[in-house]
């Protein structure tokens, strides 16, 4: 999963560090690419089921990223990273599950 692959690249480093490490921005900056893609993929029939989460968000991070290099902020994304991934991990996990028990 990107987010768990984000949280491993960034974890215990400081905002000092992760501005300045180019090779870990861009390599998050991808990850949040794989995450916008991904909900773009998938179904609204699913995505109902977890309308807490910010889906239309994560797609326009994608699109901004993809699109839009140059006007990405990092600060705003070591934000996203600190205090809104967390948060998406254990209503994706749910609907994970729910989806392989439920053909």
């Amino acid at each position: 999963m990107a987010i768990a692959a984000i949280q491993r690249r960034t974890a215990g480093m400081t905002w000092a560090e992760f501005e300045s490490n180019e090779t870990i921005l861009s390599a998050v900056l991808f990850d949040f690419i794989v995450i916008g893609e991904a909900t773009r993929n998938i179904p609204i029939s699913i995505q109902s089921l977890a309308p807490q989460l910010p889906w239309r968000q994560m797609r326009d991070m994608r699109n901004l990223i993809a699109h839009e290099y140059f006007q990405v902020d990092p600060q705003i994304v070591w934000d996203g990273i600190q205090n809104d991934l967390p948060s998406l991990i254990a209503p994706l996990q749910q609907l994970l599950e729910a989806e392989s028990i439920d053909p």
